[in-house]
């Protein structure tokens, strides 16, 4: 029997809405640019040691708390934007009154069909959706397993009532029991109103796949999100490259941009921005205020300690004066914006 954990197979319904997308080439979706999106194969076991090996700040030297939601505070009308961070790559944004859930991965682990786990710094964030409110809107990026998580959206589905998701999401959504008439996919630009809020699917630089049969079938990408009043972008998992200065040209300027910054590494350096070039990719993009986010999660990367994409990310927004912020996991973040180094005490 097939784990769920791989999603949605592609069948002839699926195959031919993504043969109308132009991101759709010879069986599967490609990046605007040409990009390496694996590692040359006989640098595999050297890099499978190196990761088991790990690197010596690889973990947190105690489990990161993430502070308990104080739900009615969250959902008090505000006509400013409020947001949470819980690590890695998951927000919960308030917008227009509206509760928005980016790529809620809440589970303890993302390798779910390893033969070993990839353990969350935090523990028993799974819980953590029991304190959530109604979900209006759930946004996915792509498939990746540190992204779209079996057990998170599982135990989300009661709670969410619509869905926003990169294209070919959708099957997976479907298989695990979500409607398909509450699900609309996006191509890259695609754009909708919802709630008086714009959002668009912008593109990035990376791939996709829960397994070697389904490798870049599936889109990714980030999202913009725009009202009356204010501007925010989630950048999504991206290599470097010109798209960012597209992103901004089209629909910037940003008043926060939340930038991915961790999981990077030599051997792939085209599909996981170092600190350096997601602080450039905010400037491209016209972000007024960055976030580093995909950090603070879990340990997929050997090449760097759990901390340094934040330590690096602040050093090189600090040469160039980019304003930023650095909340600590689960805070409630309005209006005014403030920096913390409180990841210090678990170094």
């Amino acid at each position: 029997m097939i784990s769920k954990q791989f999603g949605g197979k592609i069948n002839s319904k699926w195959k031919d809405k993504y043969n109308k997308s132009p991101n759709w080439v010879d069986g599967s979706f490609q990046n605007l640019m040409t990009t390496q999106t694996a590692v040359n194969w006989w640098k595999i076991p050297s890099i499978l040691l190196k990761q088991i090996k790990g690197h010596e700040h690889g973990n947190p030297r105690s489990p990161l708390p993430i502070i308990k939601l104080n739900k009615e505070q969250f959902q008090e009308p505000s006509a400013s934007l409020k947001f949470v961070w819980y690590g890695h790559s998951v927000l919960l944004i308030r917008l227009n009154n509206r509760n928005i859930l980016i790529d809620p991965m809440l589970g303890d682990d993302t390798s779910p069909i390893a033969p070993t786990k990839t353990k969350r710094f935090s523990d028993n964030t799974l819980e953590i959706i029991d304190d959530l409110p109604e979900i209006d809107l759930m946004l996915i990026t792509h498939d990746h397993y540190d992204h779209l998580d079996y057990a998170s959206i599982s135990k989300l589905r009661s709670k969410v009532r619509n869905t926003f998701a990169a294209l070919g999401v959708k099957r997976h959504l479907v298989s695990w029991g979500y409607d398909e008439n509450k699900i609309e996919e996006f191509d890259w630009w695609d754009s909708k109103s919802f709630a008086d809020i714009q959002i668009t699917f912008t593109p990035t630089r990376h791939f996709s796949g829960r397994g070697i049969f389904s490798l870049s079938k599936c889109l990714w990408g980030g999202w913009a999100l725009k009202t009356s009043t204010e501007s925010i972008w989630f950048s999504g998992d991206s290599g470097y490259a010109d798209h960012f200065q597209e992103i901004g040209e089209r629909l910037g300027p940003f008043d926060i941009g939340f930038m991915e910054c961790g999981q990077y590494g030599a051997e792939w350096p085209q599909i996981h921005m170092f600190p350096r070039e997601s602080v450039q990719a905010a400037l491209d993009a016209k972000v007024k205020v960055a976030m580093p986010v995909h950090w603070a999660g879990f340990k997929l990367s050997y090449q760097h300690g759990w901390f340094e994409p934040v330590e690096e990310f602040v050093e090189y927004a600090k040469q160039i004066t980019l304003p930023y912020i650095t909340p600590p996991l689960g805070e409630i973040f309005q209006d005014k914006f403030l920096s913390t180094d409180w990841w210090q005490q678990y170094k």
